[in-house]
């Protein structure tokens, strides 16, 4: 089975799908007939597989013991995902209800990596980002 991956490192991957999908649609906008921008799908997927657990089911499991073996393995690899997203959005939306229009997501996004990068604390309550 893989390590686990660190809570740090799975935030920055949040916060690059985030900024790709932010450039994606920065790039439609400007033109809605592009037809040569990725989806991000592969960065998702590839996160996905880092994440998740590699799963040895025996062959004699009843369908109750799958269901409880993969609720415990993959739980913890989900409730590490969805920290990641929960904290990038509050973040984003701290800044967007404080109505300042100087600070685009952009810059809380690249804010929030540098605080991850930095070792500080991924959790903070002590205010807004920027």
């Amino acid at each position: 089975m893989l390590a686990a991956m660190e809570q740090r490192e799975v935030v920055k991957r949040v916060i690059g799908i985030l900024t790709e999908a932010r450039e994606m649609q920065r790039l439609l906008e400007a033109d809605l007939e592009r037809e040569d921008l990725d989806t991000g799908a592969g960065a998702v997927t590839a996160l996905l597989n880092e994440t998740m657990p590699h799963i040895a089911i025996p062959d004699n499991f009843s369908v109750e013991e799958v269901v409880t073996v993969v609720g415990r393995e993959v739980g913890g690899a989900v409730e590490q995902l969805v920290s990641a997203f929960t904290l990038a959005f509050t973040m984003l939306a701290q800044v967007h209800d404080s109505g300042q229009t100087d600070v685009s997501s952009a810059d809380v996004l690249q804010d929030l990596a540098l605080r991850v990068e930095a070792g500080g604390p991924e959790d903070e309550g002590d205010g807004p980002v920027i």
